[in-house]
């Protein structure tokens, strides 16, 4: 075969498929074209003097009103995702579905882009965002999706604001093809993702204050323990997760809890997967007793797409159809994305599987965010705080720059041989750029995209540096089941300098698709050697990626003098790449996920353990509790300034006050290995009065200008009883001149940050020594009463 042109089979599936995607939006939603927005209660409404019309009732009330006037037929049609108008009392239809994990999506049926606006900005796939370590920035991206999604609301484009994201799903297990859509494998970086997008996207401010209406609703997704899309003949479908009462305390649940306590997330998604025996969407410990009993969502819970369905079909959960829609009702499902519950739920009721007032509660859970969206408070289209957004507000110099600044922020550096990184550009004559994702706009965008306002790839930003740049695909594609090796050696001994664009696409990773290994695919890893043993000076090796692969070949090899990895990193993922490899950016990012080796795939992914297990030679998962060997570790990230940290101990950092222990019961731990304190007995007020400063000073070594986020761990003095090696307990990202030094504050909250999970799920505080980390240093804090 002859060379693989940057008019590529891969570019041109691309634009097919985008084209596809827009077409298939348009074409089914054209009908809202001509309505506009979805409002009520305006003054042609013939409800606007009924109570659901009014807006100084508390939404709720409201809600409820509006139900108690509708027919059962009616309120059946209300319990799915494309809900029924009620043209006699002024009720719109309405969509509930909506994706915005990293910008407004084609996915779902609440949005299309054959009007006025035709792209919208899309932002780095989440896991690439959150190796940022910055909750600014997260919040920002989030806001700027709630506002364009309001925006495309005013403008008739969309017929629902309620958004089904964030994914904060853990990531567990390096194959799983969806981790790219997550905040990583740590619950305490997820959980302040959780929050800070969720009340960007819902239009409150970073502390948490909100306005009314609500900018747009988030939907925090999917609880819980989903992280598994086929594997060996494993299905999400069908699988059921079998999950300690401590993983779920300490791993698994905290984003969704942070979603809900602390985001006000409006919506909860339920997952597809059974969890120890009983569908998530079946689980009234799931739904009613933790959602809403001990977290309080003050909103609605909603189905993965077909799960209820799934709960018969594929699960054999409940005998009839009728049996299934009761048992997720009654378990405080709300919403069923699809129309299983709108084609069975009128049975279900005349055959008594369920009671008219269980569709009752779950309606006004929906129609309640609705109101607080401000859908029945007539047109508000020109008011304030939303009602003006427009054409003018989706892809703005503001949100371009942010998705610039989100993918440079996020691009982690892994080798820097030499300091090889960054370069010259008036040193370099001629340049050559091999690999098939160096020209591939739909890499860029990883799952659930939509159509970007504009596309730089890696090629284009290396042609905004050099003059002088050839192309070579090398592979037909991220597969790379045939490689142009001959041709690629040829242009890289021909070349002062070799970038190489590597990695993988949604072929190998994405909803639906797990991966069995962690290597890069096919001839991939020939190649770059190839290449890599016939270049002048080491290769520059870039990878975009959702998850971890194992790149031990290039890590060891001297020819390959760089690395980074790059994600997915979105609309301006080439202008990203290009400024950090010519040092416009001094790369901060960290890794979110732990690199595993390959062999690390001989743990079955349903294997849902997250502790190790020395005496089967199981070796637990996560930086918290893995024992085996890494390619790089949780937190790995180079720059091209040195930067040292100190604790700061003594005077205003005083060490907490634990005298507030004394009189307090403490329970021996198993093995005999320590003692410890309830947090249930501490109390709200005693957690509070136990919240101690903790200052680290950060010093810019230079030679140049950076970002850098300081990450702080807790350990233990042993880890035993299930205690997790280390544990993150909070980060600060600072931008320091090159020689500037500062202090950056974490608030520590013992109850939080050193409790541990027994293996009930109860969460302790262990007497004795705790050590606060930063970088090498380190801080003892001993809890005595």
């Amino acid at each position: 075969m002859g060379t693989i042109s940057r008019h590529d089979a891969s570019t041109t599936a691309a634009a097919l498929l985008l084209l596809a995607l827009t077409l298939s939006s348009s074409l089914s939603m054209a009908a809202a074209a001509a309505s506009g927005p979805g409002f009520s209660c305006g003054p042609s409404s013939p409800a606007r003097s009924l109570p659901f019309c009014d807006r100084s009732l508390p939404a709720a009330r409201r809600a409820a009103d509006l139900v108690s006037r509708m027919t059962v037929a009616e309120k059946v049609s209300q319990m799915g995702d494309e809900a029924a108008g009620v043209p006699r009392l002024g009720v719109p239809a309405y969509k509930y579905w909506s994706e915005g994990l990293h910008g407004l999506a084609f996915w779902g049926h609440g949005l299309r882009f054959d009007g006025a606006v035709k792209g919208v900005t899309s932002f780095p796939q989440v896991l690439l965002t959150a190796a940022s370590f910055d909750e600014g920035l997260w919040f920002r991206i989030g806001q700027a999706i709630g506002r364009e999604a309001r925006a495309m609301y005013n403008l008739g484009q969309a017929e629902g604001l309620t958004i089904w994201s964030p994914n904060v799903n853990i990531f567990r297990d390096p194959r799983w093809g969806r981790g790219q859509e997550t905040p990583g494998e740590d619950p305490a970086t997820a959980s302040k993702y959780a929050v800070a997008f969720v009340r960007g996207i819902q239009g409150s401010s970073p502390a948490g204050a909100g306005t009314a209406p609500l900018q747009a609703s988030a939907c925090c997704k999917h609880a819980t323990a989903y992280d598994l899309e086929d594997w060996n003949g494993v299905q999400r479908y069908n699988f059921n997760a079998r999950v300690t009462a401590q993983d779920l305390a300490d791993t698994f649940n905290p984003p969704f809890r942070s979603c809900v306590v602390d985001g006000k997330a409006t919506c909860v998604m339920c997952a597809y997967t059974g969890v120890n025996g009983v569908p998530a969407c079946a689980s009234s410990d799931l739904l009613t007793k933790t959602f809403r009993g001990e977290w309080g969502l003050d909103g609605y819970v909603a189905s993965d797409c077909d799960a209820v369905a799934i709960m018969r079909d594929a699960q054999r959960y409940a005998p009839t159809p009728e049996d299934t829609v009761a048992v997720a009702l009654k378990a405080g499902l709300d919403l069923n994305c699809g129309t299983y519950t709108q084609d069975h739920g009128m049975s279900a009721i005349r055959q008594g599987k369920m009671a008219e007032k269980d569709v009752d509660k779950a309606l006004t859970n929906l129609f309640a965010v609705r109101m607080r969206l401000g859908h029945f408070d007539g047109d508000l289209r020109g008011s304030a705080p939303y009602g003006g957004l427009g054409a003018a507000d989706i892809c703005t110099p503001e949100h371009k720059n942010l998705a610039l600044e989100a993918a440079q922020d996020g691009i982690v550096l892994l080798k820097n041989d030499g300091g090889i990184l960054p370069l010259d550009r008036s040193a370099i004559g001629t340049a050559a750029a091999i690999g098939h994702n160096a020209n591939d706009p739909l890499v860029l965008s990883g799952n659930y995209f939509g159509p970007a306002c504009e596309t730089t790839t890696p090629l284009k930003g290396l042609q905004g540096y050099l003059k002088n740049v050839r192309f070579l695909a090398g592979c037909n594609s991220a597969a790379c089941g045939f490689a142009a090796t001959s041709q690629a050696v040829a242009l890289a001994s021909s070349s002062d300098y070799v970038f190489m664009f590597m990695g993988l696409s949604q072929e190998q990773e994405k909803e639906g698709l797990d991966r069995t290994s962690l290597l890069l695919p096919g001839k991939q890893q020939s190649l770059i050697t190839a290449v890599a043993a016939a270049a002048k000076r080491p290769v520059i090796l870039v990878l975009l990626t959702g998850g971890p692969v194992d790149v031990t070949f290039a890590q060891s090899n001297p020819k390959i003098g760089a690395i980074l990895w790059a994600g997915y990193p979105g609309q301006a993922g080439g202008l990203a790449i290009a400024r950090v490899l010519f040092g416009d950016h001094n790369p901060s990012g960290r890794l979110p996920v732990t690199w595993y080796p390959e062999e690390f795939t001989k743990i079955p992914m349903t294997d849902m353990r997250m502790r190790a297990n020395p005496a089967t030679g199981y070796p637990g998962r996560s930086y918290r509790f893995y024992n085996g060997k890494t390619v790089y570790k949780f937190g790995y990230g180079l720059s091209y300034s040195k930067f040292l940290h100190r604790l700061v101990t003594g005077g205003k950092n005083p060490a907490p006050d634990t005298s507030l222990l004394a009189g307090l019961p403490s329970t021996l731990s198993s093995g005999d290995t320590g003692s410890y304190y309830h947090v249930d007995d501490i109390g709200a007020d005693g957690c509070e009065q136990l919240k101690f400063p903790a200052e680290v000073e950060v010093e810019n070594h230079g030679p140049m200008d950076g970002k850098h986020s300081v990450l702080m761990f807790l350990r233990w003095s042993n880890a035993t009883d299930g205690r997790p090696s280390s544990q993150l307990v909070g980060f600060r990202s600072q931008h320091l001149k090159a020689g500037e030094k500062a202090s950056v504050r974490f608030d520590v909250s013992p109850c939080e940050h050193f409790s541990r999970a027994r293996e009930d799920g109860k969460m302790v505080i262990d007497r004795g020594s705790h050590f606060l980390m930063a970088g090498k240093d380190e801080w003892e804090i001993s809890f005595e009463a």
